[in-house]
């Protein structure tokens, strides 16, 4: 069994390796994921849209 000392080192080592991005780079990134969550919430209600009316011509052809 470890120290837990010796393991706080350790986790405190492994944590100074890490490169966290840069404030330019976060904002970048998140403004990306934004814009492809409002893509793709813009094609799924496009292609639902025409999933239901493509249904809809069909059960209504039966009647």
């Amino acid at each position: 069994m470890v120290n837990p000392f010796q393991f706080l080192q350790e986790v405190r080592a492994e944590a100074a390796k890490v490169t966290w991005p840069t404030r330019r780079e976060t904002l970048i990134t998140t403004g990306l994921v934004i814009l492809m969550v409002l893509f793709a919430s813009l094609f799924f209600v496009i292609v639902d849209s025409a999933l239901r009316f493509g249904v809809g011509l069909m059960l209504g052809v039966g009647r």
